[in-house]
């Protein structure tokens, strides 16, 4: 019998896409997902040439958090120090994008938040049901939630676990971009491409400062910010972005 892969990968100029692939159980995740997307960020880190990744699901469902019928059988969705689908606890120093279709409940919504940005259909469901069955989304949802929207409206989704959907997360600004149903993989791959346009160096430091500062005391903020600025105002890159704009082009950009 011929598997197919549980995640599958293709590349549009310098962004990786990556597809939750088990729409046979709306992309629930099991060890063997997990492991996959674990190893594709590994190698997405390491290839320069690749800058931003976006994250869906396969056949209209992003993902329905954990297989339950593979967890009872002793499989595990988490990767050691990744986390849940080798995602929720890891930190990638390139931005991660999320296009949702259709369901991101639990776990799933837990790996939206995971990304960076996020890109919505209308349509979609987001929601933290593990309230309803005597859990807690302890995967980093109540850890990111707070951070992305509204307090009042994080404890809202958190403790009653009734999901909202695509429109309702770009009223309340959790989502970057609502698209038609069926168009939010591209509206993601535009997103993603302009932020792959811009320098690499340059975009790695502003996602490190932008997660970094939420800690730093506010009298010490511009100096903790220095030795990026500092990085930067010395790399081949900057040197590149200012000769192209004297010579009205597109930069080339070396990530050095």
């Amino acid at each position: 019998m011929i598997h197919e892969s549980p995640v599958l990968s293709n590349v549009e100029g310098h962004v990786l896409v990556l597809t939750l692939n088990r729409p046979h159980v709306r992309n629930a995740v099991n060890a063997a997902m997990a492991a996959a997307v674990s190893r594709m960020l590994d190698e997405f880190e390491a290839n320069e040439d690749l800058r931003v990744a976006v994250i869906t699901g396969a056949q209209g469902t992003f993902c329905s958090g954990m297989d339950l019928r593979a967890f009872a059988a002793g499989e595990s969705p988490r990767v050691a120090n990744d986390g849940f689908m080798g995602l929720t606890n890891r930190r990638v120093t390139k931005p991660l994008v999320a296009a949702v279709e259709g369901a991101a409940m639990g776990g799933g919504f837990e790996v939206a938040l995971a990304c960076d940005l996020l890109v919505c259909a209308s349509s979609a469901r987001f929601g933290l049901s593990e309230v309803k069955r005597g859990l807690a989304a302890t995967g980093g949802g109540l850890l990111r939630l707070p951070r992305r929207i509204a307090w009042n409206l994080a404890m809202e989704i958190a403790l009653t676990g009734e999901p909202i959907d695509g429109a309702r997360a770009g009223e309340i600004g959790l989502a970057n971009r609502v698209s038609e149903p069926g168009q939010a993989l591209s509206a993601a791959v535009e997103l993603a491409g302009m932020v792959a346009s811009n320098a690499p160096l340059a975009v790695a430091a502003s996602k490190e400062i932008l997660y970094a500062q939420q800690d730093w005391p506010r009298d010490e903020a511009f100096d903790r910010q220095e030795p990026w600025a500092q990085r930067l105002k010395a790399s081949e890159d900057a040197r590149e972005g200012a000769r192209a704009f004297v010579e009205k082009r597109r930069p080339v950009w070396r990530g050095r």
